[in-house]
Order: C-alpha cells, then structure tokens, then sequence
C-alpha cells in the first residue's frame, strides 16, 4: 500500500517505481518514527548511520568481506530493535539478517566476537545458522494433534527459500506492524519481500552450545558411595509414542506464571548507579500505581535528611563557615600582553561574587548530583519560609557537596530500591506485558544481580534435535503433541523417576541463557555467575500445581559447592517452590543406578549447606542426609 514501501537512496529522484508500486524517498532520520512504513531499499544507509528500532529483518544483496563494515552492519541490528519483550510467543522476540553474498569467514568472526565477552552487555544471543538446516523449532502450549510426530534421527524438510544464516534472539517486541530494511546493491534496486526468515549462503552454524555433559571419574575415597558414569550406549529404537496425556498446559502455565517464583538476571557490570535506579523504581510504582505514594515518600527522606544534617552543622558552629564558602564566587585572574607576556608578573588577584546568579547556579549543579528528581525544590517546599529561600538554597549546595553526605545517601538509595523491590515485585506480576518488561529494566539496572518473576510464554523456541526421544508429557510441544528431546543417560533416568510419581504432571527442560529460562546465581572464586537448572517438575497438590526444580550434577566440578549454595539460599528465598535438589547417580542397595538427592527445600538441609567451606564437607551431608526417591 502506498506510504508503506520508502526508499532511502538520497540521488535525487523523489519517487521511483517498482512493480508498478509508487515509492517515495523518506530522509533516514524520518523512518523510525513514522509507523506506515514497512519495508525499506537503502543502499549505505543502515552501515553510514541509520538507528531504527523497528527495523527486524534486512536482506541484503551487496557482497561483503571487509571486517569492519560487516560489524558495523551487524552490530546496529543487533542494537536498534526496542527491547520490549513479547512474553506470549517467543518467536516475535527475533531479528533475521539474510546474507547471502557475505564472506561466510568473516561472518563467522563478527558473531564469534558479538557472543565473546566483549559482547556481553548486549541483551540479545546472536547466532549465525548453517545453510540447509534448522537450529530451532517452535513448541507451544496448543498442539493441533494434526501432524505425525517426528521421528529421531529425521530431519524435518523446510520449505525452499526459508535457510538461515543469522539469528538475533529476543531483542525486541513488535506492537505495531515492523518495517523490513533491506539493503540493495548500487548497481540495482530490484528486490524480493523477505519471509522473515534469516536467508544466507554456506556460513557454518555459530552458536554457543552448551557445554557437553563431562562423564564424572571414579571416586578414590572408600567412605563415599560409589559414584557411576552416566549410561553412555547408543539410542534405543524409538518406542511408539504413548497416547496423548490429559494435561492443561495453560492453567499449569498460569499457576507458574502467578506464583511470583524468582529467577535472577546477573550482569558483568552494573548500567546504572542506586540513585538514579531508585528514583526510576519509585517512579514507576507511583504511575503504575501499585504504590501511589512510593516517589513521594522517597523525596521526603531525602529533604528530612538535608535538613537534619544542616541542624547538625549549625550546632558544630560550621554552618556559617560552609555558608560563606558557598556565597564566595572566587576568581583567579592573570593579566597578559598581545604578544601573551605577563603585565603583573604572573601574579594571581581574587576577584569575589555573591550574586543570586551564582547561587542559582550552585542550586542547579546539587539537583543535579541529587539525581534531578525534583529534591531541590522539594526541600526549599518544604521548609519555606519569605526571609529564607536564599539560605534553604544554600543547604541543599552544602548537602550536594560533602561527599559523606553523598555516600550515605547512595546507601540509602540502594536499602531503598532493595526494600520497593522486594515489597512489590508479587504486584507487577498482573500488569500489562509493556509495564513487566519496563520494570524488569529498572530492576536489572539497579544490581549486578538483579531479581525478576519468573514468567513462561505460551510459544517458546528451541534448539533442533534430530536425535532423542519424543516426550508427550513435556509443558511445551509441536502440533503433534511431543517433543523431541536429546537427554544424557543421568537426565533420561532422572525423568523416568519423576515419571513414576503419582503426583506428576509433565516436566520441562530449562534451556541456558533463555530468554525465559529460570536462572539461580551462585558464587565461585568470588564472582557471581548464573546457573540454570535443568529441570522444572511439575507436580499436583491437592487442586493445585507445585513445582519443583531438579538438577544432576557432576560431583567432581568445581562449581560444585558453589551451586549448592546457590540453590540454598534459593531456597530460603522461595517457600513456595516445592522441591530443590542437587543430583547425583549411585547405586542403590541392590545394585540399580538410581538418583541419589539432597533437597535444599529442607531447613536443615540448607542451613547445613549454607556452612559448607569445602566440596568434602558438601560430600559427606550428600552421605549422612542424601537419599533414593
């Protein structure tokens, strides 16, 4: 439709056509904000400059091999898109890049480099897909139970002209149709509508697996129980897939979803200070109004603790001193010839102000420091009196100014921001999608290690398989009703154990680094770094759903401890999760290779575990209050 198809060429020619379709040129700066467009030919405009959030799928048919501008081109679509999560379907959360003329070495390097370390403040996982296969398939709560299932070992065919190459996960949300950029060759203007799929050439896939499970050695201790390598024997034939099982896969999503579990998001570096993180969390409880009075009170602090430690400077008699520096406008001068000789023999006179300009200016710079939330004015509101504005100002110059007085006030911003969190976090969990995302922004802001609700979407994306078993019996499934899930030995035994529950419902794999994915911090060598378990258990009480969280483990990493540790105070933090267990593969007391348990939900057990100072002292609790389910 006309309005919604613009060229950026910038040659001169207003309006071209293609296909007999009218396309007018629109400035670049212009393209973000007008909500028609939807497609875009440019040739250099995207690389040269050109921010657009809403750009989320580019073709491009130029061929490329020089570095630099390959990053330059990758790195602002990893960038633009808006960062409003979709949480209903995962799959709108993706940006595509088709190129298919690119040097596929060269593509290799900048992914590499976007997924190294040095990429780790972007919020999104870039992944590059080989040509002629499929990295990810789409589960969701809703099967149609109109295909047959997938058989292991068989690729499913993908319909032509859909390959890919390069895939930015979860960058951003499209609330409104999304404009496709697509860069066009000098020499030529013809394109082909992308599918928004990432199309490309021969460019082996590049993504960051997870780390493959390392077999655990043999023990030499003769005090532990013996400790077995995980089944390591090829796949079994497939068994025929069991009848569908009666599970309400949206209500155990909302029972999930309205728990208010915690999961944590962990940054290598803090983005915003406490202050500023504060003021942007009571800002947003007061305009939600989850807590009306949140900034309020929050400023009302703030001016009760100038005034107070003014009272205390006037009666230390240093108010006056601290005053007068403050009127003191003092300025050094030299006086130099034309030719930048000194007249007066360097000599340096003072020169003193105390205008109201000065002040005002003075006034200005503490709000400032104070975080330009309104707490200058506050305070001279507060406290007004006709005789003296002039000096309400000076007390908040002189607060701004002592650095004591600053680190106590950070101090309190961070016991602030920690105390509106904790009391409210259960009450974002109802808000609009748009408002969950904001806060979760905020919160992921203010600390290294931040916490979140752990929320599940209704369609969720998924790392292919082509060999395991099919699972009817997973929360999230294809059209036929299963999904194809590769487990290792341990993983597969852990599985068939809970399937044997009377109280089981279905289970679900949680993925590492997934945008939903449930994740616990723990610390090793003191860092804080990011676990994510690898199941999720969902079990029946009563008319109810619990769940639980269950993670095999290698005994002999070294993370070891520090994992354990984790998932304590993990538990400590989330009564209403049900059980929380460290695994281990042993035998029993006959000989059968079963899951051997430590359940961090028990008090003793984590408070234990929480004393821990060595991986012997985690083994021998493993001995004296482990056990076979």
């Amino acid at each position: 439709m006309e309005g919604q198809v613009v060229h950026a060429f910038g040659e001169g020619t207003s309006t071209i056509q293609i296909g007999g379709l009218d396309v007018p040129y629109c400035e670049p700066s212009r393209i973000a904000d007008d909500k028609r467009i939807k497609v875009v030919f440019f040739k250099e405009t995207l690389s040269t400059g050109w921010d657009c959030p809403r750009a989320e799928t580019m073709m491009s048919f130029r061929r490329a091999v020089d570095y630099t501008y390959i990053a330059q081109l990758l790195g602002r679509m990893v960038r633009t898109p808006t960062q409003q999560h979709i949480n209903v379907d995962e799959t709108l959360n993706d940006v595509h890049l088709y190129l298919p003329q690119f040097s596929e070495t060269t593509v290799y390097d900048v992914v590499k480099a976007l997924q190294d370390e040095e990429g780790a403040t972007i919020p999104t996982d870039v992944e590059a897909e080989e040509m002629g296969s499929a990295n990810y398939d789409t589960l969701s709560l809703r099967p149609t139970y109109q295909t047959a299932p997938r058989q292991p070992g068989r690729e499913r065919s993908q319909t032509p002209g859909q390959l890919t190459i390069f895939d930015i996960m979860n960058p951003g949300e499209a609330e409104t149709p999304e404009p496709t950029s697509s860069e066009a060759p000098a020499e030529q203007t013809t394109y082909q509508p992308a599918s928004g799929t990432v199309v490309g050439g021969s460019t082996p896939a590049v993504r960051e697996p997870s780390a493959p499970y390392q077999e655990p050695a043999q023990p030499t201790q003769t005090t532990q129980p013996p400790i077995f390598q995980p089944t390591t024997s090829a796949e079994p034939p497939a068994a025929p897939v069991p009848d569908h099982p009666d599970i309400d896969r949206e209500a155990v999503v909302k029972a999930i979803n309205d728990a208010g579990l915690l999961t944590y998001n962990v940054r290598r570096v803090r983005i915003t200070d406490y202050l500023k993180s504060m003021y942007a969390l009571a800002r947003f409880l007061t305009q939600t109004r989850i807590d009306m009075d949140a900034k309020e009170h929050v400023i009302a602090d703030i001016t009760k603790t100038i005034h107070e430690h003014i009272e205390m400077l006037k009666q230390s008699n240093m108010y006056d001193i601290l005053a007068g520096q403050v009127l003191q406008f003092k300025l050094n001068a030299q006086i130099f010839d034309v030719f930048g000789r000194s007249i007066d023999d360097y000599s340096i006179h003072d020169l003193f102000s105390t205008t109201d300009t000065d002040i005002e200016r003075q006034f200005r710079l503490a709000e400032t420091r104070l975080g330009n939330e309104g707490v200058a004015n506050a305070y001279v509101n507060r406290y007004y009196n006709d005789d003296e504005v002039l000096n309400l100002k000076i007390h908040v110059i002189i607060f701004a100014a002592n650095t004591d007085c600053m680190d106590a006030l950070n101090v309190y911003a961070r016991e602030k921001f920690h105390d509106l969190n904790d009391a409210n976090r259960r009450r974002t969990v109802t808000l609009p999608e748009r408002f969950k995302k904001k806060y979760d922004d905020i919160v992921s802001d203010g600390d290294i290690v931040s916490k979140h609700n752990f929320r599940l979407p209704e369609t969720i994306r998924v790392p292919h398989e082509s060999e395991g078993r099919l699972y009817s019996n997973h929360l999230f499934v294809d059209d036929s009703g299963t999904a194809l899930i590769n487990l290792n030995g341990w993983e597969r035994k852990v599985i068939a154990e809970e399937e044997q529950q009377e109280d089981f419902v279905c289970w679900l794999r949680n993925p590492s680094r997934g945008s939903w994915a449930l994740c616990i911090p723990y610390e090793i060598d003191g860092e804080t770094k990011p676990t994510y378990p690898d199941f999720l258990i969902i079990r029946r009480d009563g008319p109810d759903y619990v769940v639980d969280i269950l993670e095999p483990h290698d005994p002999t990493r070294v993370d070891n401890l520090g994992k354990a540790k984790g998932f304590a105070e993990y538990a400590r933090q989330n009564p209403g999760v049900g059980r929380i267990q460290l695994i281990r593969m042993q035998r029993d007391s006959v000989g059968r290779e079963k899951a051997f348990r430590l359940d961090m939900s028990k008090s003793s057990i984590r408070d234990k575990v929480s004393r821990c100072a060595s991986n012997d002292e985690l083994n021998h609790i493993f001995e004296s209050d482990g056990f076979f389910q």
